[in-house]
């Protein structure tokens, strides 16, 4: 028998008789192009990274849940006309997460071609209370990967205990999990250490793009590099499987984390912010 690994990780016993011919196949190369993109592009990779449990179309918005994990998870993602004037689809926004116990996000973007402004413009007439702010950047995927050798780094296609104990975020769920396990081929990054995972990382690869995220770091052993590794072998298992972008989010107000992604070569393209309906607690995320 044949052991086959596609590049989903899957995989796949073949019987030697049935092979009929075979090849080498060489790695992906390294394409070296910019990462130029749209922001309705750059949105819908972004969300296909970050699956929610659940979703239902509102015309050409999609709203999304996952039992309040993280906000990009639980909220309004408007990418066209709802098919309802505005007013009408927030009422309805704002029913179905009542309905799920979840306050009303709807997602925004601005800062690019195709965004959001007016939106934005309207949800604050209508008193709904803009969000911790964030950014994308985006950058090319190669030289993320030339950084540095990513030796001591383990891949894996799931999150295991010693990943979720590095973790920044506390009493991971089941839903949690789903959502961290979703995209077309994700991948989990960890160093070990002697105490737990000296650093972590997510990466998910979708067509020409990959996504970084959750890049954690022992406080003990910050500022040795261990982010840039992490970043590195997630890159180069990305090329492999034909990736040449990168994007990834970052709040404006992390300094250190926006210092070592500038120097990574990545550069923001757009910001984006969830707007609470009005009269609402908030969630985390």
């Amino acid at each position: 028998m044949l052991l086959i690994t596609r590049k989903s990780g899957e995989c796949v016993r073949v019987a030697e008789s049935a092979l009929v011919a075979g090849k080498v196949v060489p790695s992906a190369p390294a394409r070296r192009r910019g990462p130029a993109t749209s922001y309705e592009e750059l949105a819908r990779v972004a969300a296909r990274a970050w699956r929610p449990v659940e979703s239902e179309r509102l015309g050409g918005w999609e709203l999304r849940a996952a039992g309040g994990f993280t906000r990009r998870a639980n909220s309004v993602l408007p990418l066209g006309d709802p098919g309802l004037p505005l007013d009408e689809a927030l009422a309805a926004v704002r029913r179905w997460y009542g309905e799920r116990g979840l306050p009303a996000y709807v997602q925004t973007a601005t800062g690019a071609e195709g965004t959001q402004e007016l939106l934005c413009a309207e949800l604050e007439r209508r008193g709904w209370v803009r969000e911790v702010t964030a950014e994308v950047w985006t950058g090319g995927l190669a030289p993320v990967a030339d950084l540095a050798e990513g030796t001591g780094v383990v891949l894996s296609r799931e999150a295991d205990e010693a990943w979720l104990a590095r973790y920044g975020r506390k009493g991971v769920s089941d839903v949690a999990l789903r959502v961290l396990g979703s995209g077309p081929s994700v991948w989990f990054a960890t160093v070990p250490g002697a105490d737990g995972p000296a650093a972590i990382g997510r990466c998910v690869v979708d067509g020409r793009w990959a996504s970084f995220a959750a890049v954690e770091v022992d406080p003990a052993r910050r500022r040795r590099g261990l982010a840039t590794a992490v970043m590195a072998a997630l890159a180069r298992r990305a090329l492999d499987e034909g990736a040449s972008a990168a994007w990834l989010q970052v709040e404006t107000d992390n300094a250190a984390a926006r210092a070592l992604y500038a120097r990574m070569g990545f550069a923001a393209h757009h910001a984006y912010h969830h707007y609470r309906e009005p009269g609402d607690a908030g969630t985390d995320g």
